[in-house]
């Protein structure tokens, strides 16, 4: 069976939100223009068994949280762990790993390195060494995010091309080494972009509407509404999510003026079977400017009423049940459209008048094309008013176009304080490009948009974050500047109430704002400080904020845990876990050396000696951080 298998390079994605399978496209396309044809797939529609049956495989893989594998991937990971597999068991198969990661985190590109340990252990030969992709690369851009999401979504996949670059030309290389048939004409032998334009790898079926016997096409109540969602998802790139929560509430946070603004969220439950705990994770999926897809589809000469199914060639075969019913159903092509094509927020796939376009795709043009679209941040609507000569069949605008993402937000609510609800807070986020174009986060801006008296339902699904709950008996150290306080309003809600019916173990609690103008949820934590509150000097607690900007030396909340060094010492040796969240540029880091400068002073220990205390504290489960580009 192997043999039949020669020539063709299985490459398995493992995404969070979207980046992996950025790479893993951007990996087959290359291997495609070099004469090797590719299927990409992603893990979670992949049976493990399969894996001794194949020659080469190409794993993609993101690291989440803590280390924690993509939930794509959890599957897929459990099966490879197991004690009955050989150390022969993959012995003749294959294998390149490609991680993507971000160095702020104690656990750089941990999946990454852990699948490579693996496949080695059982019996599979790697072709090249790992390449590490990583967020904090100096090729990134500062405004490459869409509001505050986990795990670097809807980063272009620009930011990893520092590593991925060279290691794509080292893995043909090896190839071609291993077996000239792979690239027959060798692997710096590149196919020219447009020659392959004519093998679309999505295959568009138009359907009468006579005899489409569908009543998606036409629903309106919100069973249809959620039949036309997961019909339309099903036939995409994208997660399914669900109409599960109405928004309720859209609170400003922050005061008129003071630069920023951060809104408070309330969504009410429209199904009782919803469960979660606080330091999850809600995923929602925007809607989009309804002009923006009209404007798309007549500039692509699109007939919106028209009724479609979409199939992905490769995939026919390998489609989860989940997705087999619904991929036969035709759906409107404006709905296709409106729930699975990123058209007015995400930069296209740079693939496609006809010398700037060749320009762009060769490596001498590189830089410009980076400029041009990611670092302006071009929608796909711009671009292909910037191009009037081309126009692009909708098998190859599907295929092209960015799949519309979800984006994730840390819960800031406990279920015990508000059942049936859930709570995000948001901060709006706009910027402006080195060319001055202003832009916009689609998921922030449209929520900061909903009129709760509408009723709006909210397309979304629950994940597990890299918070874990922790029980009432465990004292907390928490460190939140920003939005990065969101779980820990969740945290603190739950707390109250646990120790209002019983013991309950004390949290101090350090925030960072700006100025008093965004300082969130003031009067929340000013009250938890006062009488019998969980930050109160009653309960052992403590909460402390850093100003960064209301004095002329500027104070970060690392200063706040120095001042108070010896009662973060007590509290770790009390068996206190510690919980950073925030932006991943250089705080998680920061605030994990202060916590290393503070063990070395109060337990008067070497700093090398304090780190490994830290790292121990890490591997028992007492360490935890949520960040987010």
């Amino acid at each position: 069976m192997r043999e039949e298998k020669r020539n063709k390079l299985l490459i398995l994605y493992a995404s969070q939100t979207g980046n992996a399978l950025d790479a893993a496209e951007r990996i087959g396309r290359e291997s495609e223009r070099r004469g090797c044809p590719v299927v990409v797939r992603p893990v979670d529609d992949y049976d493990a068994r399969c894996l001794p049956e194949e020659d080469t495989v190409i794993f993609v893989v993101s690291t989440t949280g803590q280390g924690d594998t993509p939930d794509s991937m959890k599957v897929f990971w459990r099966f490879l762990l197991q004690k009955s597999l050989s150390k022969q068991w993959l012995e003749g198969v294959r294998y390149a790993v490609f991680g993507l990661g971000d160095s702020g985190y104690q656990k750089f590109n941990f999946v990454a390195k852990k699948l490579d340990n693996r496949l080695l252990d059982l019996g599979a030969t790697a072709v090249v060494e790992r390449g590490l992709g990583d967020d904090q690369h100096p090729s990134g851009y500062d405004h490459d995010c869409d509001e505050k999401e986990i795990d670097y979504n809807f980063i272009s996949s620009h930011r990893y091309e520092g590593a991925l670059d060279p290691w794509m030309r080292s893995l043909w290389r090896r190839l071609h080494q291993i077996d000239p048939s792979f690239f027959p004409q060798g692997p710096d032998h590149v196919i020219e972009e447009m020659k392959l334009i004519d093998q679309p790898k999505v295959h568009i079926t138009y359907h009468s509407i006579d005899n489409a016997a569908s009543r998606l096409s036409n629903a309106s109540d919100l069973e249809g509404i959620r039949m036309q969602l997961e019909t339309a998802r099903s036939m995409s790139a994208g997660k399914l999510s669900n109409y599960n929560n109405k928004a309720i509430k859209n609170q400003p946070l922050t005061k008129s003026g003071s630069g920023k603004d951060v809104r408070h969220f309330e969504f009410e439950f429209v199904s009782a079977a919803i469960e979660y705990e606080v330091g999850d994770v809600l995923e929602i999926l925007p809607s989009q400017d309804p002009a923006a897809v009209d404007t798309f589809i007549q500039r692509c000469n699109l007939d919106p009423d028209a009724l479609i199914t979409v199939q992905h060639k490769e995939m026919k075969n390998y489609l989860p049940d989940i997705h087999k019913n619904t991929t036969e159903v035709p759906i409107k092509l404006r709905t296709f459209v409106e729930l699975t094509m990123d058209v007015a927020s995400a930069s296209p796939r740079p693939e496609h008048e006809k010398e700037r376009l060749q320009y762009f795709a060769s490596p001498e043009g590189r830089d410009d094309l980076y400029k041009y679209n990611q670092k302006e941040r071009r929608t796909v609507l711009e671009v292909l008013e910037d191009f009037p000569s081309v126009q692009m069949p909708i098998d190859w605008l599907v295929q092209l176009v960015p799949p519309l993402k979800t984006r994730a937000f840390s819960i800031s609510s406990s279920p015990l304080a508000h059942p049936n609800q859930v709570h995000l807070t948001v901060s709006v986020v706009s910027w402006t490009t080195p060319y001055k174009r202003k832009r916009t986060g689609l998921c922030s801006v449209w929520l900061a948009g909903l009129d709760p008296q509408q009723g709006i339902y909210i397309p979304a699904r629950f994940q597990k974050g890299s918070l874990p709950r922790p029980p009432p008996s465990v004292p907390l150290i928490l460190i939140g500047p920003g939005t990065g306080c969101a779980p820990f309003r969740g945290f603190v809600e739950e707390r109250a109430i646990q120790s209002s019916s019983g013991p309950a173990a004390p949290i101090i609690f350090f925030f960072g704002c700006r100025n008093e103008d965004d300082f969130l949820y003031r009067e929340l934590w000013l009250s938890h400080s006062l009488n019998d509150g969980v930050f109160s000097e009653a309960k052992g607690g403590g909460f402390y904020v850093a100003f960064s900007r209301k004095q002329p030396q500027k104070v970060y909340v690392q200063h706040k845990m120095l001042e108070q060094s010896q009662r973060i010492w007590n509290l770790l040796l009390s068996k206190a876990s510690i919980y950073v969240a925030g932006s991943a540029t250089k705080m998680p880091s920061d605030v994990w050396s202060t916590f290393e400068e503070i063990i070395s002073k109060e337990g008067e220990a070497s700093r090398d000696s304090a780190a490994n205390w830290l790292k121990a504290l890490q591997r028992a489960g007492r360490y935890h951080v949520e960040a987010w580009s």
